[in-house]
């Protein structure tokens, strides 16, 4: 296996390169990657400040929210939402309950609610319904098993948006610590056709109530007919997550998790143990390369850390209970999933080339719009994770 002489990403994503020196792709492609999504300005604070000024100007008549925030518990959307109070914005958070929230996240997400004095909507899945779609992608040995849960709720995300009037749904993504992210370990999870068909091979329930957007809704009403962008905040402020989740705990009380998206049980379990033993990747060397990057962690501490298991054995053991029971499968059964052989995404029905042409029209589409590049911060890119 060769790792990065810089960074820790090594072979295990089969698309990474090295150059001469022993430098991968993903450090020598970073400068000009970086340029893409964050705005020049963003030390000087004027990126921010003007991002906000666009936000308020637009609210013409006089709404009661500007925007839409996505508000998970989590670090990222923590801070955003603490950020957009701070910045003077009138914000609606919007809490999507896929059924795996952790004990933590429920009481993170009370502490930032009531310390910001945020009105929130919370939208409840059809647990029958989420809980059949994500055993689907188990089934199928797919590496993205998250995309039920973050299809839904981006679909959530644009209806509210559109239900309340507001043209800008802030998102808690970030350059900062995701900068780092192999095609290969993940898929879209905008691919409505893909979803479907995974879940008529695999599934049992039809799906009623569940969140669901296709191609023409979600990359052309909403951003271009109802006008509705999502913006990635924190690329348009100098991002540091240690220093965000220090000020988070002793200005809100919040509390920290063990490790990036872990407010979500389900996310915990996907990453710590499915990834790493079905398709023998660490995601966190992908977390971790991002933070060298952006100069936040030295290449030694990122070591170090990989270095501490992915998971406490009797964590482990609680929690693949808990799945299993949770997802009406038995423990030898998912073990006997984990058996099989992964299947890639492309091998079952998908609008994948669909998704990188609309990518593409739609930065021409800004372009025309703008008389620039496509606008650093905004979500034109078809989410991996």
């Amino acid at each position: 296996m060769q790792v990065c002489n810089n960074c820790v990403m090594d072979t295990t994503d089969p698309e990474i390169n090295f150059n001469s020196d022993g430098v991968c792709s993903y450090c020598t492609t970073f400068p000009e990657y970086k340029r893409r999504y964050v705005p020049p300005d963003v030390a000087s604070g004027k990126a921010l400040e003007r991002l906000c000024r666009e936000i308020k100007q637009a609210n013409v008549n006089g709404n009661e929210y500007d925007c839409l925030i996505g508000l998970s518990g989590g670090a990222d959307s923590s801070y955003m939402a603490y950020l957009v109070k701070k910045m003077g914005l009138k914000p609606l958070a919007v809490h999507f309950d896929s059924g795996w929230n952790s004990e933590l996240a429920v009481q993170n997400i009370e502490k930032i609610v009531k310390s910001l004095d945020l009105d929130l909507v919370t939208h409840v899945c059809d647990w029958e319904e989420m809980s059949d779609l994500q055993l689907s992608f188990f089934k199928a040995s797919l590496v993205n098993c998250d995309i039920p849960q973050d299809h839904a709720f981006v679909s959530v995300l644009y209806e509210t948006a559109a239900k309340f009037g507001l043209k800008y749904v802030l998102s808690g993504h970030n350059f900062a610590t995701e900068s780092v992210l192999p095609r290969k370990w993940g898929y879209t999870s905008d691919d409505l056709l893909h979803l479907k068909a995974v879940h008529k091979r695999f599934g049992r329930k039809k799906l009623k109530k569940y969140p669901m957007q296709g191609f023409i809704t979600r990359f052309f009403y909403y951003p271009f007919v109802k006008k509705i962008k999502i913006i990635r905040f924190l690329n348009y402020t100098e991002y540091h997550k240690e220093q965000a989740m220090d000020l988070l705990t002793q200005e809100l009380g919040w509390r920290k998790y063990a490790a990036k998206h872990y407010e979500s049980i389900f996310t915990r379990f996907n990453q710590g143990y499915y990834l790493a033993e079905k398709f023998h990747f660490d995601k966190r060397k992908a977390h971790l390369s991002s933070l060298i990057l952006n100069g936040y962690i030295t290449r030694d501490q990122a070591i170090k850390e990989l270095a501490k298991p992915l998971y406490n054995p009797k964590d482990l053991e609680e929690d693949l209970e808990f799945v299993a029971k949770k997802l009406k499968i038995t423990p030898q059964g998912f073990a006997a999933i984990i058996a099989q052989p992964p299947r890639a995404h492309e091998e079952l029905p998908s609008h994948a080339r669909l998704f990188t042409l609309g990518v593409k029209v739609k930065r021409l589409f800004y372009r025309l719009l703008k008389g620039q590049g496509a606008k650093p911060g905004v979500e034109i890119e078809a989410s991996t994770s």
